[in-house]
């Protein structure tokens, strides 16, 4: 088992044991089972999945940094949501404002920031369970 904790600028998300983690880091999609390595990698806006009690739970992920040790995970992250938390009809808002902003693309338009919002809301909508 992992002793996970989920850290965001607002304080402890969760904690609990799991069985394993899926996520997405900045060089791919790794699993992550007890006795893992020491490793620490930078996570990509993704779907986290944890497994406990034999059952993989989904959280819409926004990036962020993972450090495991000695069978203690650690996640920090801006924010986190899971499937029961997301707001479907505000991320699909969000994510037609980030395409409204790309398709634009005059010089006040932050491309790069348009696109983070848009991975956001697409990884949010893919959470939910509706297709994008």
């Amino acid at each position: 088992m992992i002793a996970l904790k989920i850290i965001t600028p607002l304080g402890l998300y969760k904690e609990c044991e799991v069985e394993a983690v899926n996520v997405k880091t900045v060089e791919g999609e790794r699993t992550i089972l007890s006795h893992h390595v020491p490793l620490v990698a930078m996570l990509a806006t993704c779907r986290c999945s944890l497994k406990e009690n034999g059952v993989y739970q989904d959280y819409a992920l926004a990036g962020g940094l993972l450090q495991m040790s000695n069978n203690e995970m650690r996640i920090l992250t801006d924010a986190i949501e899971g499937r029961a938390e997301i707001d479907i009809e505000r991320a699909k808002r969000a994510k037609e404002r980030a395409e409204k902003r790309l398709a634009k693309q005059d010089e006040r338009t932050n491309i790069k920031r348009a696109e983070v919002a848009l991975a956001k809301a697409i990884n949010r909508i893919n959470v939910y369970g509706e297709h994008v």
